[in-house]
């Protein structure tokens, strides 16, 4: 050995490391591999078993599902009435738009029942019912499409994709069947039923779900149906010619296989009823993370045990480390929004205390400004609300007062008084007794005195229709949101042609939503007006009064609501106007529920049943 070999060895505590190294590094080194071997069969294990069971569940409940939607289309088909519809195509257009309100009539009725997405019924030949095609936002073309004559080709139901037209457009997954008549084998229409994500994505969300896991349904081709990953491979090829292979030799099973040039557990399991095979596939990566976590931890743990003294790693961890970790963390939380810190007190005047007091100013100053931000924010809100609130009663009520002045000036007619009581009761309904939140059934009663008013200011009657499902009526609903659309409507839309001309309004719940449109089959709002719904402020104040009812309605729906909840317009020259309103189900506010006392609706329909008989003898 040569001399600094000796000086090495020559020293008690150079030993002592050199004996520490020997009895502790190599051990451990020994004992880490193997480790990490069994915990990593010990998890694959595990992982397996728990994923096979899950799938089975899964395949079971899945299933359960599709065979309980089948029955709900067999009771839909077995319908007398949609039968009697189909048995032969509308002879003129009166006769074609009489289907359509009885087609969406009994369709809406029924819908309640499914639990899907969306829920269509088609003629054999679209191309016959334009009005009830337009009705549904689909094109006549749709019998042109080729999964529809194959649907008209084959009695046996089938399974498409399809790609959902919207702001979050995603993969819908539709069930297509084609039944005949009751009582012969002559088709009669085309049932559709289209299952979003979410209806899938239920069956496949279990609590302790690994990190880039993901669960598919795969067709008996390979093709892709459901990817619970954000639909990311949703139509896709199965990217494992061995696991296809695999699948079509077993039932169900486990392997390893390279997916994407990633190792996967796969695991997969047939279902009985359908063609498709529900696989989960978890990274292996993911399933051996904690325990490559763990080895590099005790890896450095030892480093740093060798090559630090113990009293300087105490020393630094407890008087500089913690604190400034300590500090770290209440900053995260800060940046997540959690102002709840309870910051430890500090005695300390070095840096580390200056830094714990100041800290604490900083988060003191940001609540405060929040607090001042939010209130200005609420204050503001509140303010444009009742703006906007009282912007929408006037227009309506110059036109009557204005109908009022020309009938005592020309006519001298003693229905004057009565019609002023229809109108003051019908301004007790839009004032609400001073509160912003009513119920369905009062909007729509509000809805019914303006049109009874409309008619005796005209003279001629109105064709609007109402249907609306029976547990919408009692829900609270913002005041002032139905009657200037209907308004709209008449004036604008249907003006010049009340002979024909046509208002619908149809409200149903739809995912905790209230849903209600309000349909027309006039000329369409002009271009230049829907621009105006979206304009600066600035915008507004020379958009005129063209479309003053549109955009208040669409300010207080967003004011109120957010952005999400702001009209949703289809209109066109020529094919008329469908307007959506999306309202939150709210809870029962006080005295929402009370309904419009009998004597208002009664005092309406015969100031207006005398007024208009009045006017048709005068012409």
């Amino acid at each position: 050995m040569n001399k600094a070999s000796l000086m090495l060895f020559s020293s008690l505590r150079n030993k002592m490391i050199l004996l520490f190294l020997a009895i502790t590094v190599f051990p451990f080194i020994v004992f880490s591999s193997y480790a990490h071997t069994k915990s990593v069969e010990g998890i694959k294990y595990a992982n397996t078993t728990f994923s096979l069971s899950y799938l089975e569940q899964a395949k079971i409940n899945v299933e359960t599902y599709l065979d309980q939607l089948n029955g709900q289309i067999n009771d839909l088909i077995g319908d007398k009435s949609l039968q009697q519809l189909l048995v032969r195509p509308p002879q003129s257009a009166q006769e074609e738009g009489a289907f359509a309100v009885n087609m969406l009539s009994i369709v809406y009725q029924k819908k309640v029942q499914f639990d899907a997405m969306q829920l269509h019924v088609y003629p054999l030949d679209p191309s016959l019912y334009p009005t009830y095609m337009r009705t549904l936002g689909e094109s006549t073309k749709i019998g042109g499409e080729a999964w529809f004559r194959e649907a008209k080709d084959s009695v046996v139901p089938s399974w498409h994709l399809t790609e959902n037209q919207g702001k979050n457009a995603s993969p819908l997954l539709s069930y297509v069947k084609t039944f005949t008549g009751l009582h012969d084998r002559a088709p009669r229409g085309i049932v559709v039923i289209d299952l979003a994500e979410d209806h899938l994505r239920r069956f496949f969300t279990p609590s302790d779900r690994m990190q880039g896991q993901r669960f598919l349904i795969v067709d008996r081709q390979g093709l892709i149906l459901f990817d619970s990953s954000q639909n990311e491979w949703t139509g896709q090829a199965l990217p494992s010619r061995e696991l296809l292979d695999l699948r079509d030799r077993e039932p169900e099973g486990t392997e390893t296989l390279a997916v994407h040039g990633k190792n996967q557990l796969t695991t997969f399991v047939r279902m009985d009823s359908k063609p498709w095979t529900i696989v989960s596939l978890t990274p292996m990566s993911a399933l051996t993370h904690p325990v490559s976590e763990m080895n590099r931890v005790m890896f450095l743990f030892l480093v740093v045990y060798v090559i630090c003294s113990i009293g300087l790693v105490i020393h630094i961890t407890l008087h500089f480390t913690q604190p400034v970790f300590r500090l770290v963390r209440l900053m995260r939380k800060l940046e997540d929004g959690d102002f709840d810190l309870t910051i430890p007190h500090q005695t300390r005047k070095d840096e580390i205390g200056l830094l714990y007091s100041g800290f604490g100013r900083i988060v003191r100053t940001i609540e405060s400004l929040i607090a001042q931000s939010t209130q200005a924010e609420r204050n503001k809100k509140e303010l444009e609300f009742q703006v906007l609130s009282h912007q929408i009663n006037p227009h309506f009520l110059y036109n009557t007062l204005e109908s009022i002045r020309w009938k005592a000036e020309n006519h001298g007619r003693s229905d004057i008084g009565e019609m002023v009581s229809t109108l003051g009761n019908l301004l007790r309904l839009s004032l609400n007794q001073g509160k912003d939140i009513t119920t369905v059934g009062r909007e729509v009663e509000q809805v019914k005195a303006y049109v009874q008013i409309e008619q005796a200011r005209i003279g001629r009657p109105l064709r609007v229709m109402y249907f609306f499902d029976d547990e919408v009526l009692g829900m609270p609903f913002m005041r002032l949101l139905l009657q200037p659309l209907v308004e709209n409507a008449i004036q604008h839309s249907i003006r010049g042609n009340f002979d024909k001309g046509k208002v619908i309004l149809s409200g149903y719940v739809e995912e905790q939503d209230i849903v209600i449109e309000v349909t027309d089959n006039g000329k369409g709002i002009p271009a230049a007006v829907l621009q105006q719904l979206d304009a600066e402020p600035a915008d507004k104040k020379t958009a005129g009064r063209n479309g003053v009812g549109l955009r208040n309605v669409n300010e207080r729906l967003k004011i109120y609501f957010g952005n999400d909840y702001k009209l949703r317009i289809d209109t066109g020259e020529g094919k008329g106007t469908k307007i959506t309103i999306r309202h939150p189900v709210r809870d029962s506010p006080e005295d929402s529920s009370e309904d419009v006392p009998e004597t208002v609706s009664k005092t309406v329909s015969k100031t207006v049943s005398k007024t208009v008989s009045k006017a048709a003898k005068a012409q």
